[in-house]
C-alpha cells in the first residue's frame, strides 16, 4: 500500500510505517502526478483536495491532519466514493493558549491589574471558540458568543448566543470561524469595511481562524485611519504570499502557527491514523502519548508572595510568548519579492520550534490562594501537590 503525505505532518513513520510505504511531498506543491498511484492521501490545510488532484488516481482514503476542511471538496470525494476524515479539535488547546497568551500581553499593554476586566467576544463557538469561551468564563471574564449556525441548530441554547454587533462591541474580539463562501451563514469577508469601521482604539481584534474572514484591504484602510483598533493576526489572505504592508500595520503578526503546539500536531496525526485504521479494518495500536518527548520546561514554582494575574502571566509566557513568533515573521518579510516572502513564510511553519502545551508543565504553589490554584487549573496546568 502506498501512502502520499504532506512532508510537514509529524510522526508519519511511527504511526503509518506499519500500514504502507510512505512518500513525503511538499503539501503546497502537491500535484496529480504525485498522488496517482497512492492508496491513502494525508494532507494539511495548504493542499486543495479536489477532482483536479485526484481524478484518475487510486486514492480511496483522504485524511487531513487539521480541524479545518475548507480545502477539501467533500461533495466530489463523496461522489467518487473516497472516504474522508479530518481531525476536529486536535489543536483546539493550542489555539486557546495562543489567544489567552495574546490577551495577557494586551492586558499588560493597557496597564490592567485585573485582566478579567476585559470583555471578550468570540465569533465561532465550535471546537476552538467553544473551548476558549469555557476557559475564559472559568477565569472570570465576561464572554459573549456569536455563532448563527449553532444558534439555528440549538434553539434551546439560543440565549447563549448574541448578534455579531454585540460581539464587536467587546474589548477583545477573536475570530474562530471556518471559511464559508456561500449558504445561509457565509463567513468570507465577514468583517468588511463597515464592521471594521465600528472598531476603535480601545479594542483588540484577533484572528486565529481563517484569513479571508477579514477583508484585508479594508483592514489596511482602517488601520491607516484615525483611532484604529489593535490587531493580532495569525492567519492571512493569500498565504503564503501575505501582504508585508499589513504585517507592518498590525500589533501582533504570526505565521499561521496558533495551533502549532507539539501536542496539537501529534493529535492531528493520531486522529487520521485512527480513521485510516478503521477504514482499512486494522487494529488501532498506537497513541500520541507514546511519542511525546519530555518537555524542556517541566515545573514552575511560585511562593505565597506571587499575585494573580502576575503569576499566571509569568507561567503563560514561560511556556509560550507570541512575541517571539511576531519577531520571526517581521524578519521574514524583508524579502524583495512576493515569492521570496512566501518561501520565508512557509519556512517558519516547516521549521517551527517545539512548543508544548500548558498541560505539560507542573505548577507548584507554596502558600498561594485558592483562587490562584483554581485559575491555574482553569488554564490546564497540572498542580504539583
Amino acid at each position: 500500500m502506498r501512502i502520499v503525505a504532506d512532508e510537514n505532518i509529524p510522526l508519519l513513520e511511527p504511526f503509518f510505517a506499519d500500514i504502507g510505504e510512505i512518500r513525503r511531498v511538499n503539501g503546497r506543491q502537491m500535484t496529480a502526478d504525485d498522488v496517482r498511484d497512492a492508496d491513502l492521501l494525508l494532507v494539511r490545510s495548504v493542499t486543495p483536495v479536489n477532482e483536479a488532484l485526484l481524478a484518475g488516481s487510486r486514492v480511496r482514503f483522504v485524511g487531513t491532519a487539521t480541524i479545518g476542511t475548507d480545502h477539501i471538496d467533500r461533495v466530489w470525494l463523496d461522489g467518487a466514493g473516497i472516504r474522508f476524515s479530518a481531525a476536529p479539535g486536535c489543536n483546539a488547546n493550542s489555539v486557546v493558549e495562543y489567544v489567552v497568551s495574546t490577551l495577557s500581553l494586551y492586558a499588560e499593554r493597557r496597564g490592567l491589574t485585573d485582566w478579567t476586566d476585559l470583555s471578550v467576544g468570540i465569533v465561532g463557538a465550535g471546537n476552538v471558540g467553544g473551548r476558549l469561551g469555557d476557559t475564559l468564563t472559568r477565569l472570570g471574564f465576561t464572554v459573549r458568543l456569536c455563532d448563527p449556525p449553532r444558534a439555528a441548530r440549538e434553539p434551546d441554547r439560543a440565549a447563549s448566543f448574541v448578534a455579531l454587533e454585540d460581539v464587536l462591541a467587546c474589548d477583545v474580539v477573536t475570530l474562530h470561524t471556518p471559511l464559508v463562501r456561500d449558504g445561509d451563514h457565509p463567513t468570507l469577508k465577514l468583517l468588511d469595511a463597515k464592521a471594521l469601521d465600528g472598531l476603535h482604539g480601545g479594542q483588540l481584534l484577533i484572528n486565529a481562524g481563517r484569513g479571508e474572514v477579514i477583508d484585508g484591504e479594508a483592514l489596511g484602510q482602517r488601520l491607516a485611519a484615525p483611532n484604529p483598533p489593535l490587531v493580532a493576526l495569525d492567519v492571512w489572505e493569500q498565504e503564503p504570499r501575505i501582504c508585508p504592508a499589513l504585517v507592518e500595520q498590525v500589533w501582533q503578526a504570526t505565521p499561521h502557527i496558533a495551533g502549532y503546539s507539539l501536542e496539537g500536531k501529534v493529535q492531528g496525526t493520531e486522529m487520521i491514523y485512527q480513521a485510516a485504521c478503521r477504514f482499512l479494518g486494522l487494529p488501532v495500536r498506537k497513541q500520541a502519548g507514546q511519542f511525546l518527548p519530555e518537555p524542556a520546561l517541566s515545573k514552575l514554582c511560585f511562593t505565597g508572595s506571587a499575585d494573580a494575574p502576575g503569576a499566571l502571566w509569568t507561567a503563560l509566557r514561560a511556556c509560550y510568548d507570541p512575541r517571539q513568533d511576531d519577531a520571526r515573521l517581521r524578519r521574514a518579510m524583508a524579502g524583495d519579492t512576493p515569492d521570496a516572502r512566501g518561501l520565508a513564510f512557509d519556512r517558519l511553519r516547516k521549521h517551527y520550534p517545539v512548543r508544548r502545551e500548558w498541560s505539560s508543565v507542573k505548577i507548584q504553589l507554596k502558600g498561594s490562594s485558592r483562587a490562584l490554584q483554581d485559575d491555574f487549573r482553569a488554564l490546564g496546568f497540572k498542580l504539583k501537590t
